[in-house]
């Protein structure tokens, strides 16, 4: 059995629906768990549904709007299908019914019985098409298998409890080769609320079904050929990263890679599964994989840069020596707000750390001046360069101030202006 995930991108239209269909027919034998994320744009439509019902304000025109364009879709994929077309009305009268009801709860609880309707909606007008063009499928609902806990819109996977709702799915659908359909992103706590995963929540769902279910692969199906070793808007002359371990793509994604979410990975690296990256555009491209092996790790040296920094210095006011007692209350800090760490360094009396430019990273430095001495510059950027050599990284500095300059023997980091 296969896991194959279809991101937004890949479903975000008519043509993109049809394109997953074609995708499933060239694996006309095999076992599919199809994990399906919201068509493009939903989720930033349902967050914006969310804030607004939280503020009091109109979410009427929000909803319409999900409505109309999910309808037109369906009509377009699955004309005849009446049951989907029903389906598809009665949780738009449930999401207005809900919006209907007293804010008495904190947001992020509704954020999560909210936003995780686009990939319902998206997985019906999936299951409508491939029926409607003789693709046999059963539509399953993701939270009657994914248990979590609580905690809303970073839920955290009960596997045991997961393990034995998946117990027996591919030996319950009706057709073989077997054909499921099910959302990404979401799950369901012990009392029956709706949760969901977080940042990149689709991509760890396929790995979650593959790991409970025990598939021989994953594969993400994007509109690029693979993983790069640097953002081709950026770089010239880009490589395609055809076989890294999972420890490479986990310490890519540290470093703010656009790759795979190390949350993904680690079940995967758990169960020895691969994932493969490939494209829905050209299927005869090779992709990129990703494994246990590492022999291929070295090959190619990879540039992250991270834009819109800001280089943050904490100093004592009476130029105390910084120790573990002052950095454990300023991690602290760091944790309430939700300010994470791109890169630190300390001297004797500094310790110096880069973050996200954010509305939460400034209010964290007013924080810390009740304190401390606190200094700044904005504007910066932070480089990595994993295997890298004196010749790159030259190129890749020149003509800018470095403000931070860390290496190891695999990484080089750089904070410059």
């Amino acid at each position: 059995m296969k896991v194959f995930k279809f991101g937004g991108a890949s479903v975000k239209d008519a043509a993109g629906v049809r394109n997953v269909a074609e995708v499933l027919k060239h694996f006309s034998l095999d076992d599919l768990v199809i994990v399906v994320s919201a068509m493009g744009k939903t989720t930033n439509a349902l967050e914006e549904t969310v804030w607004a019902y939280a503020d009091g304000r109109d979410t009427h025109a929000n909803v319409d709007q999900l409505e109309k364009r999910h309808r037109e879709v369906l009509q377009e994929v699955a004309p005849d299908d009446v049951v989907a077309v029903r389906a598809l009305e009665d949780h738009f009268h449930a999401l207005r019914a809900m919006l209907k009801q007293p804010v008495t709860r904190d947001v992020d609880h509704y954020y999560d019985q909210i936003v995780s309707l686009g990939e319902v909606w998206s997985t019906l007008i999936v299951s409508a098409h491939l029926a409607a063009v003789g693709i046999g499928s059963t539509w399953v609902d993701a939270r009657a298998i994914v248990r979590t806990d609580a905690r809303h819109r970073a839920a955290s996977v009960d596997w045991e409890t997961s393990s034995k709702q998946a117990a027996g799915l591919l030996e319950r659908a009706p057709k073989k080769p077997v054909r499921i359909v099910t959302q990404g992103f979401i799950g369901r706590t012990a009392d029956g609320y709706t949760t969901t995963l977080g940042r990149e929540g689709s991509d760890f769902s396929a790995a979650i079904f593959a790991y409970l279910l025990d598939a021989e692969s994953v594969t993400i199906w994007k509109d690029v050929p693979g993983m790069f070793n640097a953002d081709p808007n950026r770089f010239p002359d880009t490589r395609l990263l055809e076989h890294i371990s999972y420890k490479e793509a986990i310490e890519l994604s540290y470093f703010g890679a656009s790759v795979i979410h190390p949350r993904t990975l680690q079940p995967l690296q758990r169960k020895h599964i691969p994932l493969y990256v490939r494209s829905f555009i050209d299927l005869k491209a090779k992709g990129s994989t990703i494994s246990e092996a590492t022999d291929h790790d070295t090959l190619i040296p990879s540039f992250i840069v991270k834009p819109k920094q800001l280089l943050i210095s904490i100093t004592p006011h009476d130029l105390s020596f910084i120790v573990e007692e002052n950095l454990s209350g300023i991690f602290k800090r760091f944790a309430q707000r939700n300010v994470r760490i791109d890169l630190m360094q300390n001297s004797a009396v500094a310790f110096t750390v880069a973050v996200d430019d954010t509305p939460r990273s400034r209010q964290l430095v007013e924080e810390l001046r009740a304190e401390y001495e606190v200094r700044y510059n904005e504007g910066c950027e932070l480089l990595t360069v994993r295997h890298h050599d004196e010749a790159t990284l030259a190129r890749l500095t020149e003509g800018k101030e470095v403000l931070i300059e860390q290496r190891s023997r695999t990484t080089a980091r750089y904070v410059l202006k």
